[in-house]
Order: structure tokens, then sequence, then C-alpha cells
């Protein structure tokens, strides 16, 4: 089968899609299938990767973004899906390029849709309004638009469950065993890392608006009230970064910037005591089953997706869902420490818990949906 994957919000330091794209790809073709990738760019060029075909299209550079960037043309999209002839489309954004599935359907292309953020929540996150009868007519427009939604969590599906659309899947991500272990611990980064620290916090993640990146710093200041010499380590980049750091220079806070090596990434992670998820509207959070299957328990949002995988609900929870401000996150982070000093088996509970979910699994799920074709007449 000839899958292209259509993305936006794609790029050298771009995080969730990126690495969402990448295993899809890798998955498709150990399976055989030919998948080729439409992503943004400075300009038009073409290029074998391991993970398949990438083709990147000129682009707008999106303002105060911290480097994303969207397509440019439709057009010059929809005359590469033409002279490629796909047998599938998959399409990464629900916004700037959802004319591409009605196009798709009057080619006869089966298409799908990844939700990979709540509109409900955006909107919150930007402006005061609700505008529930807008974020209703959208998902209703998009889910029409294509033969499947794909969303990855309870959460992420609830706003079109509640307005009854019948090709809506639930299939979540996955994450790279392989790679993210607790065996990547390394005493000797976290002592570097540590400095004269105790507790080392990490918060992986884009700094933007959305991802509330303020409260781990906002956390680690009513740790740091209660004696506790703990560390803050950010991995990743964006617009709020300097932001951020200049709100921080009082405190022990390291900024790593965004590290594009997997490896290093995995020790960092598995180095830390406890990981910091605090996106209020997260829809999955790649970062934090990265963490989990490193063996780092996780303290998220209560309001997020997030606490879908970590077992809130069992006698050993493998993290802790918080309210969105930095009070409760510091009370949540404190009871993991004591369990992490009480329960020598949260690391390894972590771990077992991330196995639920690897790629292999997500791929036979996507690919599943060839079967489950439902081509729309216009």
């Amino acid at each position: 089968m000839k899958i292209i994957h259509i993305a936006n919000f794609y790029g050298p330091k771009s995080g969730g899609i990126k690495t969402t794209l990448h295993n899809l790809g890798s998955g498709y073709t150990i399976r055989g299938h030919d998948f080729t990738y439409i992503v943004p760019g400075v300009g038009f060029y073409q290029e074998k990767t391991p993970h398949g075909n990438r083709i990147t299209v000129p682009s707008w550079l999106i303002p105060f973004s911290g480097g994303y960037r969207i397509i440019r043309s439709n057009r010059q999209i929809k005359s590469i899906l033409l002279a490629l002839s796909p047998d599938r489309i998959e399409i990464s954004d629900r916004f700037t390029l959802s004319g591409v599935g009605r196009w798709a359907r009057s080619h006869k292309i089966p298409t799908l849709v990844f939700s990979h953020e709540t509109l409900r929540g955006l909107i919150k996150t930007y402006q005061p309004f609700s505008l529930s009868k807008f974020v209703r007519w959208h998902n209703a427009r998009l889910a029409a638009s294509f033969d499947h939604v794909v969303t990855t969590t309870n959460f992420a599906a609830a706003e079109f469950r509640e307005i009854g659309i019948d090709n809506l899947m639930q299939i979540p991500l996955g994450v790279d065993l392989a790679t993210f272990s607790p065996k990547n611990r390394d005493e000797e980064l976290r002592t570097k890392l540590l400095k004269n620290g105790d507790v080392l916090l990490v918060h992986c993640g884009r700094l933007s608006p959305e991802k509330k990146p303020e409260r781990s710093i906002e956390a680690l200041r009513e740790l740091l009230k209660q004696g506790i010499n703990a560390r803050l380590i950010y991995v990743g980049t964006g617009p709020l970064h300097k932001k951020l750091y200049e709100s921080s220079r009082d405190i022990p806070v390291t900024f790593l910037g965004y590290i594009s090596d997997k490896k290093y990434l995995a020790q960092i992670i598995a180095s830390a005591d406890i990981s910091i998820a605090p996106g209020p509207i997260e829809t999955f959070c790649l970062a934090a089953l990265e963490s989990l299957a490193s063996g780092t328990p996780v303290v998220c949002s209560e309001t997020s997706a997030v606490g879908e995988f970590l077992l809130l609900q069992s006698k050993e929870p493998v993290g802790l869902a918080a309210a969105n401000n930095g009070k409760a996150f510091a009370q949540a982070i404190t009871e993991l420490l004591a369990r992490l000093d009480s329960e020598l088996t949260l690391r390894s509970s972590c771990h077992h818990q991330a196995e639920n979910f690897p790629w292999s699994s997500t791929i036979s799920q996507m690919l599943s949906l060839s079967s489950q074709r439902r081509l729309r007449v216009a």
C-alpha cells in the first residue's frame, strides 16, 4: 500500500508530531508499505530517510512560534498527490490541511486525519470565550471531510463523541522501548546535572503557552520553600524560552534546549527522579510515556489526557495528577519522592506500564483502518 502523510508543525526542533511521523513511517516500511511524508520547509526538495521518502515543500514561517512552519500551497500538495497516486492519505493538521480530505474524496482516495489537539482547549488557552458552537461546527465539518478521525485518548475523543460522529477511531501512540529504558540511568550524568542538588526534576516538551511550562518553575519554588534541594532541567525550546529563563535566574534551573540525540535524551530522563508534564490540554504527551519507559514517574495536569496511562485508580499508580497550580504540583512531586524512597519497584512499574504501548501495536491498528475503509460520496 502506498501511504502519504502530510503534516504541518514539523521541523528540526519539533517534537511529538515529528516523533509520530518517523515511527509510523518506520513501522509501515518494515511491513512492506511505501511511505512518503510531506512536510513544510524553506524550499522544495526530496530525499530518502530511514522513515520513508520525505518531500519538503515551501511554507510560511509562523511568527512567535519558535520556528514552526505551515505549508504554503494546498494546490501544490494536490499536484504531488496526483503524481504519486496514493492508496491512502493521512493528515496531521486539522486546520489548514482539512481541504485535502474533501479533495481526496472527490478522487476516491481513502483518508484519515489525526486530531493531535483539543480545539476547545486551544481556544481556551488563547482567548476567554468558549466558542462551543464553533467547536462543534468545526469538528463536525472535519469528520465529514475524512473517512476516519483518529484520536489517541478518551480526552482527545470527547469533543467528537459529544457530537455523535460515526467515523471516530481511538488509537494510542507508542513509545520506543528499545531507546527509553531504566537501564539508561547514569549516575555520573545525574551528578553533573544536579550540580549541588539532591532531587532532579525533568521537564521535556515545547516551551509554548498551551503547554504551561511555567508550572514547573512554580512547583520548584514551592519545593525550595519546603527545604527540598531540587534542580529543574528543561529539555526543549519554544517561544517562552527567554521569559522562563529570565523568571528563574534566582533558582536552580537548567535549560538544555532541544536535544536531537535520543540516546542522550533517554539517559537524562532515566537519571531524573520525577518527570513533570504540566500541559493542561495535552491529548497524549509522548514525553510522559517516554518517561515511564525510562522508569521515571510522572506528575501531570489533572485536566489533561496524561492521567489515562498513569494507572491513577490502581493501588500502585505510576504517577500523579495535580491541580493546575504550583503548590499542587509540588505536593504531588513530594508524594512521589516519598514513594521512590519506600517502594523499590516503582521505577520498574513505570517501565512495565509503558510496555503496554509499543509502536508495533499502533502500527497494526493504523493499518487495520484499511480494512475498515469507508469512502464517502460527495
